[in-house]
């Protein structure tokens, strides 16, 4: 890699850090929640998807099942999700978000979504064309390095 590219990547990471440290001070849900990152992990988890099992989050989570039955435990105490039978295994025990933890992923998504806007309404025009070329092809290169989990060896054909 060329020496101004790794520059360009160190000043762009490096300002997107600094933007973070900008976007933690703002008074987020997600600093005022409570909530331990593996429960925020399986709230955001469960958000994603569904539904799942204590099979599904003790994968996504990498540990245990006795861990995650005290992770879901405390979510349930908390209100933010529930259990219940899942309809095609009645062995298996599937948890989801409640209505409560539904409002607070949305809560989270929209308070950063308001700052970033808050934000993106002070720059001309020229520059919104740009950030919005570069976050398309941003995107489009995060898909392609994405594994998709339904293709053999959870690759996407552009990565195989």
């Amino acid at each position: 890699m060329s020496n101004e590219r790794e520059v360009l990547i160190r000043r762009i990471t490096e300002t997107q850090r600094g933007m973070a440290r900008l976007f933690a001070q703002h008074q987020s849900p997600l600093f005022s929640s409570n909530l331990t990152m593996r429960q925020l992990k399986v709230v955001m988890v469960l958000s994603m998807n569904g539904s799942a099992s204590g099979q599904d989050l003790s994968h996504n989570l990498g540990v245990g099942l006795g861990t995650v039955t005290g992770i879901v435990d405390r979510l349930v105490a908390q209100g933010l999700v529930s259990r219940h039978e899942d309809p095609h295994d009645r062995r298996v025990r599937r948890v989801e978000l409640t209505p409560a933890g539904a409002g607070l992923i949305e809560e989270i998504n929209n308070a950063g979504i308001q700052q970033y806007r808050r934000i993106m309404e002070h720059l001309d025009t020229e520059t919104l064309r740009t950030l919005d070329d570069v976050s398309r092809k941003i995107r489009d290169v995060a898909e392609k390095l994405t594994p998709d989990k339904s293709a053999p060896g959870g690759l996407t054909s552009d990565n195989g």
